[in-house]
């Protein structure tokens, strides 16, 4: 079988590494097609993916040709997304709905909560108009050629959920070519916290019951097309072993081998949010102030972001005793053996909201949070977050004030190892639907050979091409009828603002900005 992936970028088919040599391994060929350069290093662990198995292939897709039209459906499905955005959830924490909002020409923005008019009636017809319009609109004929080139059995999609996304035309492409197509879904947080599925795959694949829901309820998806899978991202967490021990691990670190370590794992944080640095020394001030010796005197590993860790170069820490900062993005061989040591021998583990916490509960760990009302949108302001809290018991230990986060600190400190394994209700329901002892990936590869199997009727082509024209000249008019300040985005505007003003001082003439 031949299977054509496509993802954002490289660092998405790290979570499905494992899946990708066994669907090589069984004799199916797999080509890994990315959209736009990877910045995390994620291209590293794809070209060892390339080189270690011939039957994977990886490379570009084509660009896109430039045509008015593609411009023009991104900004309507950017204004689409916004729609989301408008739920009184995001009330108490607005910050998805700025983002949303500054990534939509202004007057979609303007149109979905107009005056008088506004409201969840008004912005279900305006969805549905939305929606009605860019799905008349065939997928452009590049992407079209560039699928049927490559003739896959099977086309994968991952994220398919960002803002505005493009990925909705592969899936177009592939119905009207008949060809298979696959969501998989890459985080536990992609169904609750991005853009809503309005172009249903052929599969979703989902990690367990609680997406499933989402995925049903939330997105619309036909349950019959729901399948769950388990997340086959977390399978190497299972069975991995520390690749050094704790002395070595804290002289390698330079911290003390006589004290307890606790591992503060950063979040990605939502833009707008204030920066996590002021925080953390915020938090390393609690711990060196805490009357309880053993946590005044714990060791504290600091793990950046990925997309984060250029911020911690050149932090200074040393006033707050014993503290590193060590750790790179987990998308290789020996980046991994270096988070699961940090994992492995720290005595519990500290954070806002992060993956990381799914990873430490894997291992075991004591996992704690404190709610800081000025991260609200990225805590208790996110569905995803309950999920810890609620499913299986949860697997995180919530605090509301420094004191209480600091005495649940020091019991995590001074826990024993439990015979059995603490969180696996959690894992069973989350994680490893079918059992902690059954990993995830061969269920996805099973799911995977059989959506080749599935027999799709096509989509009539180009019965609509009138409307591309018809829209292609309404994108080209809209500036010049409305001007820019209306048809352009909030986060357009700032550089055509600045370009104005620099264009204004070299000709040393006054501009209205």
């Amino acid at each position: 079988m031949k299977i054509l992936f496509i993802a954002r970028h490289c660092t998405y088919f790290r979570n499905y590494d494992a899946a990708i040599r066994s669907l090589a391994e069984r004799g199916h060929r797999v080509h890994l097609a990315v959209e736009v350069e990877d910045k995390l290093g994620g291209d590293a662990a794809v070209k060892a993916l390339t080189a270690g198995w011939p039957d994977v292939t990886s490379g570009m897709v084509p660009p896109r040709r430039p045509d008015t039209w593609s411009g023009a459906a991104r900004r309507l499905r950017l204004g689409l997304d916004y729609l989301r955005y408008l739920d009184p959830f995001y009330d108490t924490a607005p910050l998805r709905r700025v983002r949303a909002r500054n990534r939509t020409p202004r007057l979609l923005a303007a149109c979905a909560d107009p005056p008088l008019i506004g409201g969840l009636r008004w912005r279900r017809l305006y969805a549905r108009c939305l929606h009605a319009v860019d799905a008349a609109v065939p997928p452009p004929a590049s992407i079209v050629e560039y699928l049927a080139g490559h003739a896959p059995d099977v086309l994968l999609i991952t994220p398919l959920v960002d803002l505005g996304s493009q990925q909705i035309d592969y899936v177009r492409a592939a119905r009207q070519l008949s060809i298979p197509c696959g969501l998989a879904v890459w985080s536990w947080d992609h169904l609750t916290s991005k853009a809503l599925l309005r172009d249903y795959p052929d599969r979703v694949f989902v990690w367990n019951e609680t997406q499933r829901g989402e995925a049903v309820q939330v997105h619309g998806v036909p349950p019959e097309r729901v399948v769950v899978t388990g997340a086959q991202c977390f399978d190497h967490w299972f069975s991995r072993r520390p690749t050094r021990g704790r002395d070595d691990l804290c002289a390698q670190l330079g911290l003390p081998v006589d004290r307890p370590i606790v591992l503060y794992v950063c979040t990605g944080l939502i833009k707008g949010s204030l920066p996590e640095i002021d925080f953390v020394r915020e938090w390393l001030g609690w711990l060196r102030g805490c009357a309880d010796p053993v946590v005044a005197g714990a060791s504290v590993l600091i793990r950046p972001y990925p997309s984060g860790a250029a911020a911690w170069c050149g932090v200074d820490l040393s006033a707050f005793g014993p503290v590193a900062v060590w750790g790179g993005n987990a998308v290789d061989e020996p980046s991994r053996a270096d988070y699961f040591d940090s994992l492995y021998h720290s005595a519990a583990v500290v954070g806002l909201n992060t993956s990381a916490f799914l990873e430490a509960a894997i291992v075991g760990r004591d996992v704690l949070t404190v709610l800081v009302p000025r991260f609200h949108d990225n805590q208790m302001g996110t569905a995803h977050f309950r999920y810890l809290l609620q499913v299986g018991g949860g697997i995180v230990r919530v605090a509301d004030t420094a004191q209480e986060h600091l005495a649940q600190l020091g019991a995590a400190l001074r826990r024993r190892p439990a015979e059995v394994h603490p969180y696996r209700p959690f894992l069973e329901a989350f994680v490893r639907p079918r059992g902690l002892d059954s990993p995830a990936a061969p269920v996805f590869i099973e799911a995977v050979e059989a959506l080749g199997t599935c027999v799709v009727a096509p989509a009539a082509a180009g019965r609509r091409t009138w409307l591309r024209v018809m829209l292609g000249a309404a994108a080209r008019g809209g500036s010049l009828l409305l001007g820019t300040r209306l048809t352009r985005t909030p986060r357009e505007l700032d550089p055509a603002r600045q370009a104005r003003l620099a264009a204004a001082a070299r000709s040393h003439q006054p501009t209205d900005v």
